[in-house]
């Protein structure tokens, strides 16, 4: 079995932190970010969040689930990730840092199963959507996904 290491990402977005918050937490930011998937949360540690969307056939499907660890606005965002029918979580961490002309946006995604068979889609698909909230809040648009 091989060890997962954690997945780290470090952006700077020329934005507040309130701004980047809302980014991460709002309906609105979600769909565009996730291709029409709908973040229902319950922002508070212990409550529980999804993302939903339509699957391939059209009805809709848990991408994914997780529960609030943390949820310290605009600083501290923590929750477990299981991705699909994945049913060993991890844990990812946002964290958000205001800097002079913008906000420093550390990303840890950590705790992994042994060979977590969403490992590798993760550490493709953070790197992108945190490219396309960059460019969602310093332009108004953002680029489809792939």
């Amino acid at each position: 079995m091989a060890h997962q290491a954690p997945l780290k990402y470090i952006f700077y977005i020329a934005a507040t932190p309130e701004k980047v918050w809302e980014g991460f937490v709002s309906q609105e930011s979600n769909r565009i970010l996730f291709s029409g998937a709908e973040l229902q949360a319950d922002f508070k540690p212990g409550g529980l969040l999804a993302w939903v969307g339509a699957g391939l056939d059209g009805k809709p499907m848990t991408y994914v689930r997780g529960k609030v660890l943390r949820f310290e606005p605009p600083k501290v965002f923590q929750y477990t990730f299981a991705m699909g029918q994945n049913d060993k979580p991890s844990r990812a961490t946002i964290e958000l840092l205001p800097e002079t002309e913008a906000t420093k946006v550390t990303v840890t995604h950590d705790e992994w199963a042994e060979d977590d068979p969403t490992y590798a889609a993760c550490a493709d698909g953070w790197p992108r959507i945190l490219s396309r909230l960059k460019t969602l809040l310093e332009t108004g648009k953002t680029f489809k996904p792939h």
